[in-house]
């Protein structure tokens, strides 16, 4: 799949064959009805085979044929509803923060004048009502309100009703400018209600408290949404402007942006790394903590790895710039987690669909409630019925429904993200909770996933010659090209000041290795070799070497002469908190497996080591794959752990699949999950995680469908004819504002929640 450049919040893939796909900011939504309608509209577009807007992130999704429909025409289609494309791919993300910091400073000033205006006109209308001309004054300060500082209600409700659609602005419009233009007829035509016997009753107060109250409420509701997303300002802001690139000789400060793969970089202390590459000269101490949550920093040598985002603690050094740009880990964390955020739960595509018609049936609702208070309400049957009109579209507005799934969802992701989980799609965090049986690969997931030396144990003749018996050991097997030689040098490197020079060395191929060192001669190897050899082995170290043996771990000789002087163990270590997550899981009810292509040995003590007793050894790709099926044939639902291309079957066929942050890519890619220290600890944590966030989603949709179950039926006027109370609109406007704040402070509440 080909990817252009983009920006991490905007990108455009070529799909195979001619379709494309898009994400971009949309500007100009306030519901989540606005939503549905600025989806459909995309959607119906001719070219467009599939869009997707999500509310809470104020982005498009989209699949097209560039053949048949271009950007822009999606763009002007958006435009003709009253919203609007960010198409700028090179500042798409700078952009849309302009445009929502000029939306929320244009929307304070708005709520801020229209308050000062409606506050007289509550004063009169609440207690002046006889004051001379007081219906004329209520009138002329209501006006701005409504036309001016509220005329985008109308303007967008216009727009949509042109298109046959209806959203949130439509309610408001429809409710506001029916009050408004019913108290204006009874100001200037009170002797119609005169000749009835009936007293003109005005509703200025109403229809400007409501403007005011839902300003208020998206006032209240976009501060709120944008610390939903700060976890993603976080990352960003991990992202270094600038950098020191190296020319020869010289050094020049330069735009990350212009880095590119092979360039030779220069990183100072207490600066950030910018791209990620390989040390290529100097050593320093960097600190890694925001990929794997280590404290510690951790010494950068020649040849080793350093990523962007990181920080540099002391000294400085010259890197080789592997990978820059959108490829960078960095990078694909930010774009995971935006990914992420912007996805739709299973229940979230249910809400949009009521959302879709939850308009169309307030309004009949209403409507019906207005016919029958004409019919059934005597005198007053038209004031009371347009009152009821106008107080079940104010109270009935579908915010608080479509903010419910999609805000729990991005704190509950970002929040994820802080913790090293990254969480590719809302429909894993959405399952699990639900998860009753998790397979563990071995290699890589439970243990380190690479060979380490984990003893070294010298015979009691060789024990004072230590220091000289580990420098030859240290600078043969720096000169060996089997695949453990690197576990020994890792290990010895910290306690050889230096190599020797050896006098001669020789490689004896799938056997070990010769050198000859001071007129000695050393050897390395299997214990069948050196068997061969006719060397003999002391005492003291047999036994431990048959223990080792028993253990699953490799055992290797150190020779020097006819005598074998050392022992060493190495095997693919088991992580330190691998058993202890494991523990974990098994007390919350969830059966654990481990499945592995190593032999059945192995397999038993890493087993044994960890607490799990159902194990498979020996197994192939396609194996664990099936093995996957038949545990959902029996109805469980299954949680895949992995971090190889070994995995990546078993990882797709999984109900929710993880992988490890140091596996593969494929793995990472393949798995809707990624814990990024590959520590198995954060396992149960996501597990924890996802029940919070569903719970959120659950209270949030509860209180969205209380609020409404109740609340339209008073506004229609079910309680006038046991207990005379009928709504005022102006409580329904403070009721349907604050339902919709209440939501998303109770969707942030999960960022301080342990987990």
């Amino acid at each position: 799949m080909e990817t252009l450049t983009q920006t991490p919040d905007t990108s455009i893939q070529k799909a195979p064959g001619i379709n494309a796909q898009a994400s971009m900011p949309v500007t100009g939504m306030t519901c989540a009805a606005c939503a549905i309608s600025a989806e459909s509209i995309v959607a119906s577009t001719p070219g467009v085979s599939q869009a997707n807007v999500n509310f809470a992130t104020q982005t498009l999704q989209v699949t097209y044929n560039p053949k048949q429909v271009k950007v822009t025409d999606m763009q002007k289609a958006l435009q003709s509803i009253g919203y609007d494309l960010i198409i700028d791919t090179e500042n798409a993300q700078e952009k849309q923060e302009e445009a929502q910091q000029t939306h929320f400073q244009a929307l304070k000033k708005k709520t801020l004048l229209a308050g000062l205006l409606t506050l007289p006109v509550v004063i009169i209308g609440m207690f002046f009502m006889d004051l001379p001309y007081g219906n004329w004054i209520m009138m002329a300060l209501t006006a701005p309100v409504l036309f001016y500082f509220g005329r985008n209600f109308f303007v967008n409700a216009f727009r949509q009703a042109r298109h046959g659609r209806a959203n949130m602005d439509t309610l408001v419009a429809l409710s506001t400018g029916t009050a408004f233009v019913f108290s204006v007829f009874n100001t200037l035509y009170p002797e119609f209600w005169h000749a009835r016997g009936l007293h003109p009753h005005v509703y200025f107060e109403a229809s400007a408290v409501v403007i005011v109250f839902i300003l208020l409420g998206k006032l209240l509701e976009e501060r709120a949404k944008s610390n939903t997303s700060s976890a993603i300002k976080k990352l960003i802001g991990l992202q270094p402007k600038t950098v020191w690139l190296v020319e020869g000789n010289t050094e020049r400060e330069v735009p990350v942006s212009t880095i590119q793969t092979g360039n030779i970089l220069l990183v100072r202390a207490g600066e950030k790394v910018p791209v990620d590459g390989e040390v290529s000269s100097g050593n320093s101490f960097v600190d890694e903590s925001m990929i794997s949550g280590e404290p510690v920093p951790v010494s950068k040598q020649i040849g080793d790895k350093v990523f962007a985002g990181t920080i540099n603690q002391k000294g400085s050094f010259r890197f080789r710039a592997e990978k820059v740009g959108s490829e960078t880990l960095l990078a694909q964390i930010i774009k995971l987690v935006q990914d992420a955020q912007g996805s739709k739960a299973p229940v979230q595509k249910l809400v949009d669909k009521i959302a879709g018609i939850f308009v169309p049936v307030v309004f009949v609702l209403a409507l019906l409630s207005l016919v029958t208070w004409l019919v059934l309400g005597g005198n007053n049957g038209l004031t009371q019925g347009l009152l009821a009109f106008v107080t079940v579209l104010v109270i009935a507005c579908p915010c608080a429904l479509g903010l419910a799934t999609p805000t729990a969802i991005m704190v509950g992701v970002g929040k994820g993200a802080e913790q090293g989980i990254l969480i590719k799609d809302a429909e894993s965090l959405e399952q699990a909770y639900r998860l009753n049986a998790i397979i563990l690969d071995k290699t890589g997931t439970i243990t380190e996933g690479k060979p380490v030396v984990t003893d070294l144990v010298w015979s009691d003749e060789a024990r004072f010659r230590q220091n000289e018996l580990k420098a030859a050991l240290f600078s043969m097997e720096q000169q060996s090209e089997h695949p453990l030689a690197e576990a020994v040098v890792r290990y010895l490197r910290d306690e050889v000041s230096s190599a020797v020079s050896l006098d001669s060395f020789e490689s004896v191929t799938g056997n070990g290795i010769k050198a000859s060192w001071q007129g000695w001669t050393y050897q390395v190897g299997s214990p069948k070799y050196i068997h061969s050899q006719k060397i003999t082995l002391p005492a003291e170290l047999s036994s431990l070497a048959d223990t080792w043996t028993d253990a699953a771990k490799t055992v290797i000789y150190f020779t020097e002469k006819s005598k074998v002087v050392a022992i060493l163990a190495i095997a693919d270590k088991v992580k330190e908190t691998s058993a202890k997550a494991i523990q974990v899981l098994q007390q919350r009810g969830i059966e654990v497996y481990m499945l592995t292509g190593d032999n059945a040995r192995t397999a038993a003590s890493v087993a044994r080591q960890v607490g799990i007793s159902h194990f498979q050894a020996e197994v192939m790709p396609s194996d664990k794959a099936n093995f996957v099926k038949k545990l959902q044939n029996e109805g469980k639902i299954v949680g895949m752990v992995g971090d190889g291309i070994n995995d990546s079957q078993a990882l797709a066929q999984a109900n929710v699949s993880i992988a490890m942050g140091k596996g593969s890519d494929i793995a990472i890619d393949v798995a809707k999950m990624t814990l990024i220290t590959s520590d198995l600890q954060l396992l149960p944590k996501a597990l924890k995680l996802s029940r919070l966030t569903v719970n959120a989603i659950r209270q949030n949709l509860f209180w969205a469908f209380i609020y409404n179950l109740i609340g339209i039926p008073i506004a229609a006027g079910v309680l006038y004819p046991l207990y005379g109370f009928l709504l005022d609109p102006m409580i329904a406007g403070a009721a349907m504002a604050l339902s919709s704040v209440s939501v998303v402070a109770n969707s942030l509440r999960l960022k301080a929640k342990k987990l």
